[in-house]
């Protein structure tokens, strides 16, 4: 993996791979991040061979591999899946939930990783337990109390969507593994801007999108099962793409009268995927891990040191936690009427969301220290108002 030092030249000549920032300050990559010049080229190359009838150039073990080197995986743990939601709902379907089970989750949770197992519990006596936030903070004594031998899983965001914290995965999975419980994560808002290493993290499945962090488009994500929980694995769902892809007949026909699923995690996907949409994701993974995931990483936390002081300078109340070893690439802090202050500085061309009755900002590795500075501006003059 390339590993390059960041220099205001070096940022530069990576700038103009996102030419909307030529009219816009854009600070939401934790919602959906513009496409820049190299998912844009990869997609149109594409399409014209799509045009003279040619194949066009995508390998899926090759998308596979990537994801699994941002990761610290294995490709034969990766399915493609079309997005976080889908990965969370076979995660939450291939698990068996004796009587008297429980999953832990957390109060501060994207729907989408809670609503899996919600659905589970409407047809059984699955118990959800939730790890209460304390001023926007999970605590691993939180963790620890909820979990029990009965936990078949703890279901978690790696980041927090709302105000970017960042939770424990290595300690929170030894909570887990000593309970014999599983490790789930919905790693939508790190993957692409924080360091995964699902090994040393002890995360047993992770499911994401491309469409944030990874600068790709949608309908790409990735879901990974750690490598010996595949074979006992029975997928909700399955087509041609589940089962072993030499199965045929005599006549060179697909054989339909028995199913062999896939040994690799590829038996959890069904069909045809997007290719288009897995295209773009891969040249985003590319640029990603270019120019290493831990040079993104100690930039965008340098973005958010700044900003976070650049607050506290201007006397608002910053929701997103100062420790390091809760911090990722979202900012959130209070203002009066959010949602109208985020409308009119998206009014002045500077792009960010509201969340949590605050201002959620996530600036990723090419944005600069004057993009903050021009936001809090406009911030500052939305107020005056």
């Amino acid at each position: 993996m390339a590993q390059r030092g960041f220099n205001m030249s070096g940022i530069q000549r990576i700038r103009r791979y996102f030419p909307y920032i030529r009219e816009k300050i854009f600070l939401d990559h934790a919602g959906v991040s513009p496409i820049c010049d190299p998912v844009a080229k990869a997609i149109r190359n594409y399409l014209n061979c799509r045009v003279l009838g040619e194949e066009g150039d995508f390998d899926e073990e090759s998308a596979k591999s990537l994801f699994a080197q941002l990761i610290g995986a294995k490709s034969q743990e990766i399915a493609l899946v079309p997005n976080t939601s889908i990965g969370l709902n076979i995660a939450a379907n291939m698990l068996t939930y004796p009587p008297g089970s429980n999953v832990v989750t957390t109060d501060l949770e994207f729907p989408s990783v809670v609503y899996p197992w919600l659905r589970i519990k409407m047809k059984s006596n699955l118990e959800i337990r939730y790890v209460k936030n304390v001023d926007g903070k999970l605590s691993i004594e939180g963790f620890e109390n909820a979990v029990d031998d009965h936990t078949v899983a703890v279901a978690i965001s790696h980041v927090e969507y709302g105000n970017g914290f960042k939770n424990d995965l290595k300690q929170i999975s030894e909570i887990a593994h000593d309970h014999g419980a599983l490790l789930i994560i919905d790693a939508c808002q790190s993957a692409g801007a924080m360091i995964i290493d699902v090994k040393r993290q002890g995360i047993d499945l992770l499911a994401t999108s491309c469409y944030k962090w990874l600068l790709g488009p949608c309908g790409a994500g990735f879901l990974y099962v750690r490598e010996d929980l595949i074979e006992d694995a029975d997928p909700v769902f399955v087509g041609w793409a589940s089962a072993e892809q030499e199965i045929f007949r005599t006549d060179d026909l697909w054989c339909n009268t028995k199913l062999i699923l896939s040994k690799t995690a590829s038996r959890f996907q069904v069909g045809t995927l997007s290719v288009l949409s897995y295209v773009g994701a891969e040249a985003g993974l590319k640029l990603i891990i270019e120019y290493g995931t831990d040079k993104v990483e100690n930039r965008i936390i340098e973005l958010t040191d700044y900003l976070i002081e650049r607050l506290r300078e201007e006397n608002f109340k910053v929701q997103t936690p100062e420790d390091h070893l809760n911090r990722s690439g979202i900012v959130n802090f209070k203002v009066r009427n959010p949602r109208e202050i985020v409308e009119e500085l998206r009014m002045k061309g500077v792009i960010v969301s509201a969340r949590m009755n605050g201002v959620r900002v996530s600036p990723h590795f090419y944005n600069t220290k004057d993009d903050l500075e021009k936001f809090l501006t406009c911030v500052k003059e939305a107020l005056e108002d």
